[in-house]
């Protein structure tokens, strides 16, 4: 009986306990006058009982008894508690136990269940779910294929299952059975959730009055790259995750794979459009759409429905059969505002595998990710323009990882065609060609190892250090490329960002080279102000801070205020990267 209590603990459903009634007394009863009446004899009983059929009698009373108190506890003491989780990889290997033949049945639904399977009809009929559907999820292996034998009688159809995660896909038939199944056996559960919805991020609306600038096809010049990268991502494969790739001439050479979860290769065109600009951002080779690793073997996973829109589950499925398929790197330019125990488990599988995945943070302007990009785990990217600053629409938070370019970038679309592809769908098939590229240039790096590469090589972007707008910073693909280069030579404005309260902006100054710098001046103009500034020597890899006034009444007057800053090198300083020494913003206030 201690599962009922357990069940309604599991789902976080419990309700606040509520005296007994009478007719639940009642029917208490008549449970214990049953017990009595239907006991197996094998002759009638005497006229008379005897001193020990009287004997008989009074014990089953006491049990009876015994047990109205023992219904009656636990309907009005419902746990406080519930069963720990227990993750795949510390649960015991078994196999389901068959009763009579069979694996054990599920009871009829009592009261308890009826309530439960009100619950969970409210609960799997939200509007971001899929309509109907549960994912079961259980704390070993026993208790999965315990289900899985006895499926057909707890009241749902099975759609799938992922045996490494021992995880079900379920549409509910009946709610009350399901609830008796679950308050059967809720000590094999570890948790049963809506089968969330996961799809492409909006398209991005301009919504700020500062300009930014397109990427257009200087992809590969924005990420810092001035070398030929056609042998990049060899020998590495990178998963598709998305509405299905589209066969194209960037995609050629017999690098583009499929693999088929259910749902085919591709979906409908306008839908597959989506797909294909990812996997050629990370991965194209044609001039005309050059992405990231061109050299790189591409794994397309079709995730998304006839409606456009993946699932927790099926992205979950997608994750454990790119790992299994080999692919080193799964890029996911999806995501849902609903976390999922599921995604996280499929998660965990390919990071204990040596896999990274890499997210889009989301195209909401929000202060919060999307999921799977808020995952600690996951590599999760936000979109800056070409000169490196946070695009406008760009979601935000401690999570985020890395930034990288994602304004009206070309790449692939259909049937040839070259298409401006804008948001953080574009910008995480970016870092994950860059990951790609790491590798295959660092032979033996794990992708988590090339991972750190360009966290630690990033343009700092923002203010100093980590942010919650730009994360480790901007991706600098031709710094992490060129870390081990004893004679480069990079000093660079890195970023800038205004702080209304001391009316001020903070320009920072990165030194991207090998060697230490000193001796030079950043000359600035604000709003036709005019400055120098002496910068401190700077170490490789360091950065410094120069903060410069600004006329809070000028700006509140003209709305907004041209900002230039130039770097001035010490004489005979030759840098490797001339176009990062001069940077142009506009300052605006703040909003009201």
């Amino acid at each position: 009986m201690d599962k009922i209590k357990d069940a309604f603990t599991l789902l976080q459903l419990r309700a606040n306990p509520q005296p007994v009634s009478c007719a639940t007394s009642a029917a208490y009863s008549r449970l214990g006058v049953e017990l009595l009446a239907h006991r197996p004899h094998s002759s009638p009983p005497p006229r008379h009982p005897t001193m020990k059929g009287k004997t008989e009698i009074v014990i089953l009373l006491l049990v009876g008894l015994a047990l109205v108190l023992l219904l009656t506890w636990i309907h009005v003491h419902p746990a406080d508690t519930p069963p720990p989780v227990v993750t795949p990889a510390s649960s015991p290997v078994s196999q389901p136990v068959a009763v009579n033949g069979r694996a054990d049945a599920t009871p009829a639904p009592d009261d308890s269940a009826i309530t439960l399977g009100a619950k969970l009809g409210r609960r799997f009929t939200r509007a971001d779910a899929r309509a109907h559907e549960a994912i079961l999820i259980f704390k070993n292996k026993y208790g999965y294929f315990s289900f899985l034998a006895r499926a057909g009688q707890t009241g749902v159809l099975v759609l799938g299952h992922i045996d490494p995660l021992w995880i079900v896909r379920v549409h509910v038939r009946a709610y009350d059975t399901l609830a008796a199944e679950l308050i059967a056996h809720a000590a094999d559960y570890g948790g049963v959730a809506a089968n969330t919805l996961v799809q492409a991020p909006p398209v991005p609306e301009e919504r700020s009055t500062r300009p930014q600038s397109p990427v257009r096809d200087t992809l590969l010049a924005t990420l810092g790259v001035t070398t030929d990268n056609s042998a990049w991502g060899r020998g590495v494969t990178i998963a598709i995750l998305d509405s299905g790739t589209l066969p194209d001439a960037t995609l050629g050479g017999g690098r583009l794979t499929y693999l088929d979860i259910g749902l085919g290769y591709t979906g409908p065109v306008d839908q597959s459009l989506h797909g294909t600009a990812v996997a050629a951002l990370a991965a194209g080779s044609s001039p005309d759409a050059r992405g990231v690793a061109p050299a790189a073997g591409i794994l397309s996973i079709r995730v998304t429905d006839t409606d456009g829109k993946s699932d927790a589950f099926t992205v979950s499925q997608a994750v454990i059969a790119a790992v299994d398929a080999g692919a080193q790197i799964i890029n996911i330019s999806l995501g849902g505002y609903s976390p999922s125990e599921a995604i996280d488990r499929a998660i965990a599988y390919a990071d204990s595998h040596g896999a990274v995945i890499v997210a889009a943070a989301g195209n909401d302007q929000a202060s919060r990710l999307v999921w799977p990009a808020a995952n600690p785990r996951v590599i999760s990217v936000g979109s800056t323009d070409a000169t490196g600053q946070q695009m406008s629409f760009s979601n935000s938070g401690p999570q985020l990882n890395l930034t990288a370019p994602g304004y009206g970038i070309q790449t692939a679309g259909v049937n040839g065609e070259r298409i401006f592809f804008s948001g953080t769908s574009a910008s995480a098939p970016v870092v994950s060609g860059a990951i790609a590229a790491v590798m295959s240039e660092s032979p033996g790096l794990t992708a988590p190892q090339a991972v750190q590469v360009l966290q630690t090589h990033a343009d700092d972007g923002g203010s100093a250090g980590d942010d919650p707008d730009y994360g480790h910073g901007v991706v600098d693909l031709g710094w992490a490329m060129a870390r081990n280069d004893p004679a480069r030579a990079d000093i660079a404005i890195a970023g800038n960002s205004y702080d209304t309260e001391s009316s001020s902006v903070a320009v920072v100054i990165q030194n991207r080279g090998a060697t230490t710098t000193a001796a030079m001046t950043l000359t600035t103009d604000v709003g036709g102000n005019s400055s120098n500034y002496a910068v401190p020597s700077l170490a490789p890899d360091a950065v410094a801070t120069v903060n410069l006034p600004v006329d809070s009444g000028q700006l509140t007057r003209e709305g907004r205020l041209m900002l230039r800053t130039d770097l001035v090198l010490p004489p005979g300083f030759i840098d490797q990267v001339p176009a990062n020494n001069h940077r142009a913003s506009v300052l605006t206030p703040p909003a009201p």
